[in-house]
């Protein structure tokens, strides 16, 4: 479930949506999301165009990008590339200082760049910084206390 401190500024901004349409729920189970998730409850009620601005950078709008855009394709360089386990998807263009990825399974969230912190982790020294899509989402949208 989504926190309320999500769902309240999203409502607040213009953002939130009690439906949702079946294509979006179809794309988020093409890359192997729980419809049950934070995750998949934010994508599916909450949009401000492609793209979500704070902290001086996007994130995508995982469904619009999908269904939208060259999404899978760019999943796919990414994995190979960067060389992520296939259950990190990117959240953003990896543009700038880093991007940050979601992991289907655990649903923690991972801020890397390349260098050293893509090497920290491909060892298995850095872990994600977010234990969870709420906790990433407070943090990127500056909801914290």
């Amino acid at each position: 479930m989504l926190s309320a401190k999500i769902k309240k500024m999203a409502e607040e901004r213009g953002w939130w949506d009690d439906q949702f349409s079946q294509s979006y729920t179809d794309v988020l189970q093409s890359i192997g999301i729980d419809l049950r998730t934070p995750f998949a409850d934010f994508y599916l009620h909450v949009e401000d165009g492609p793209t979500f601005y704070s902290r001086k950078e996007e994130i995508y709008q995982i469904c619009w990008f999908i269904l939208n855009t060259d999404y899978q394709k760019r999943l796919d360089m990414t994995h190979q590339s960067l060389k992520l386990p296939q259950e990190y998807i990117p959240l953003d263009g990896f543009e700038g200082e880093g991007g940050y990825f979601y992991n289907r399974q655990t649903q923690q969230v991972l801020f890397i760049t390349i260098g050293d912190r893509l090497e920290a982790f491909q060892k298995g020294e850095l872990k994600p910084q977010w234990p969870d899509f709420n906790a990433f989402l407070e943090w990127y949208f500056e909801l914290e206390e």
